[in-house]
């Protein structure tokens, strides 16, 4: 574990480069476009009196070129080749890199409060999705999870952030070490197990999840989580692995930051204090880009800004106690996981179809506060063989009972309870014994489709630029200055930086991303060869 900490390096204020991402090689800039794609046009001077001044021209631009191919970023000539590639920033040389960074709880159009410039210029440097596309539940450790493993929550097994496992007959808390850090609990193999296992060092800064994974694998260097961490030491920490010696540099690089999802949770996603600390959030990414920058790394170093999940307003929910909708067999109740939602397991000789008629015409008489929902387990639990459609009584209404919904891809896991009550914006779910004082002033964890449960994408660094060339090349966009992608699953995220760090897809674990999905936003050489 690192545990050394330096001082930031002195960060150059605006005025003293042409932009906040500009590249310390000004020579390798006059000799690419505004994409850093290279140019194949060099027009001639036809005039006779002009052929003196046109020879200058030629010799500068021979010098320039030759200190240009010195400095710009590339691929050494030698056996190394693919992944072990070197490039050089101009002093030292690097391998594929990829720094990854969440922040808890940014929702995709806090982008547009003009609170966040910092990263709107990193994202028109490089690219941003319209948002990305968390999994459900809009929770926290199942989300960062999916974000590690390419899976949903069904696929990876951490169904919520608090839950109780049938077989290990244990109650997993992502508060608790003893479970939270139990690599038993995690499955799927995250994308740090799979870059150790193909030789790549990596880095993890406080990103939820284990130590360590059942197979044993963990990072080279490990930070564990600390709360009120200050923003400060967590950029010197993440630039410290990038200036280590080539052969103890971590390739890829893993960051979290909660501040601004503890800020939305006390106070809701509208307050001033979310606003000061996205501020925060921004300065910080501009520091960490812009110190890159300065290490002439731009164009070596993926640097990507995703969240897990958005934040509701939830300051005046309305709450409906579902010990009272559900009446005597809620004594029943054994376990009751997914806060916001419920997912309730009910003991052997409790009478679960008058629990679920309840629901059923309860839902019937007040739809659109909440769906319930039967698991796939429910149809293999003996406890629970009722008949659906008995239940509905043929009417499946929006609000009543129904099986899971294959878009959550929630239900093929036997730690997803057998039925789930899903609150819908508004509602807040509670019994008599919990009463009114859990909901916090914003929180999360609602239907994935919500706009307000949305997530960011912004990246930076050679990844954009192909992305950029790609679209150019398919004559999508024409302006290139800034491009937004269509949003998309986070579940993708895990086969984008197997690919950046050059790692073979034969090496590469099984996941629920889309095969192809990043094909048509990457152009094969596009850095490398005119057309």
């Amino acid at each position: 574990m690192s545990n050394i900490h330096r001082d930031a390096d002195t960060l150059a204020s605006p005025d003293e480069r042409r932009g906040l991402l500009s590249n310390v090689d000004l020579t390798a800039d006059a000799d690419t476009d505004v994409e850093g794609q290279p140019t194949c046009t060099s027009p001639a001077l036809s005039s006779k009196k002009r052929k003196p001044f046109a020879g200058f021209l030629f010799l500068l631009s021979l010098i320039l070129a030759i200190t240009g191919f010195e400095l710009w970023p590339r691929p050494r000539h030698d056996t190394r080749s693919g992944r072990h590639a070197l490039y050089s920033n101009g002093t030292h040389e690097f391998k594929k890199t990829v720094l990854m960074v969440s922040i808890d709880g940014l929702r995709a159009d806090y982008l547009d409060r003009g609170l966040t410039p910092h990263l709107l210029d990193i994202s028109r440097e490089g690219v941003r999705a319209k948002y990305m596309k968390p999994v459900f539940p809009t929770l926290t450790f199942p989300n960062h999870w999916a974000l590690m493993t390419g899976l949903y929550a069904e696929s990876h097994g951490i169904i919520a952030n608090n839950f109780w496992d049938p077989v290990f007959k244990d109650s997993f808390h992502y508060a608790h070490v003893e479970s939270a850090q139990n690599p038993s609990w995690w499955l799927g193999e995250p994308v740090w197990e799979t870059a150790e296992r193909a030789g790549i060092i990596t880095a993890n800064l406080m990103w939820p999840g284990p130590w360590s994974t059942s197979s044993g694998v963990n990072s080279t260097y490990f930070i564990p989580w600390q709360d009120k961490y200050p923003l400060e030491e967590k950029l010197s920490n993440l630039l410290e692995w990038i200036d280590l010696p080539l052969e103890t540099r971590p390739q890829l690089i893993l960051g979290y930051e909660p501040s601004l999802d503890q800020a939305g949770h006390a106070t809701g996603p509208m307050s001033e204090a979310v606003n000061m600390t996205l501020a925060a959030v921004d300065l910080f990414a501009r520091n960490l880009t812009q110190a890159l920058g300065e290490r002439n790394l731009t164009h070596i170093v993926d640097v990507i800004f995703v969240s897990d999940h958005g934040m509701a307003d939830t300051s005046h929910p309305t709450w409906l106690y579902v010990d009272e909708i559900i009446g005597q067999p809620w004594e029943g109740v054994i376990s009751n996981d997914g806060w916001p939602s419920m997912g309730l397991r009910f003991a052997s000789d409790t009478n679960v179809t008058e629990a679920l008629e309840r629901l059923c015409q309860y839902t019937l008489a007040h739809p659109g506060q909440f769906d319930v929902f039967a698991a796939e387990s429910f149809f293999t639990d003996p406890t629970t063989s009722v008949d659906l459609i008995a239940c509905n009584h043929g009417e499946m209404d929006a609000g009543t009972m129904q099986p899971m919904p294959e878009r959550y891809h929630f239900s093929a896991n036997y730690r997803i309870a057998p039925l789930w009550i899903v609150p819908r914006m508004g509602y807040a779910l509670t019994n008599h014994e919990y009463g009114e004082g859990g909901m916090s002033t914003g929180n999360h964890g609602y239907d994935n489709d919500e706009p307000s449960m949305r997530a960011i994408f912004v990246a930076h660094g050679p990844f954009s630029q192909d992305t950029k060339a790609a679209v150019a090349a398919r004559g999508e966009s024409q302006n290139l200055g800034e491009y937004v992608m269509p949003g998309f699953q986070n579940v993708e995220i895990y086969n984008l930086v197997v690919r950046l760090l050059g790692i073979d897809a034969a090496d590469a674990a099984i996941t629920n991303g889309t095969a192809g999905f990043w094909d048509t936003y990457i152009l094969p050489d596009a850095r490398t060869s005119c057309v």
